[in-house]
């Protein structure tokens, strides 16, 4: 089954359904980059949708941080992908707030993207 956007306009704002989530959200920039990943994780990748997380809360380093998407592998998390609005650009900066959720995640691959680029690396392990 393809999974697609549904959009509705309301009062306030533009909303999309996160098929994750299950409910309406704002259709923001950022939101909007979210959306078109999780489509590509589950149609494109065949990634079941029970297997995404989105917008969930962590603690690191006794604060409260909300990741965007984690992708679950064998009930671990395997990838953590941060989003960010199509004018921010994958600076060294959005990297390392991706590398810091993953202090707590510890996912094998962590990635960046703003719709228009992306960037993924799969995290070395130490071979003491």
């Amino acid at each position: 089954m393809i999974v697609t956007l549904r959009i509705r306009r309301t009062n306030e704002a533009e909303q999309v359904f996160d098929p994750i989530r299950k409910k309406w959200v704002v259709f923001t920039e950022e939101e909007k980059v979210r959306q078109f990943f999780i489509l590509h994780l589950i149609n494109e990748l065949k990634i079941p949708a029970s297997h995404i997380s989105v917008e969930r809360k962590i603690t690191l380093n006794g604060l409260t941080k909300r990741y965007d998407i984690v992708v679950y592998k064998e009930a671990k998390p395997w990838m953590v992908v941060e989003c960010k609005a199509p004018h921010i650009p994958l600076t060294q900066e959005v990297l390392e707030q991706a590398e810091r959720y993953n202090l707590t995640l510890n996912a094998e691959i962590i990635g960046v993207t703003n719709g228009v680029e992306q960037r993924f690396f799969k995290v070395g392990s130490d071979t003491d």
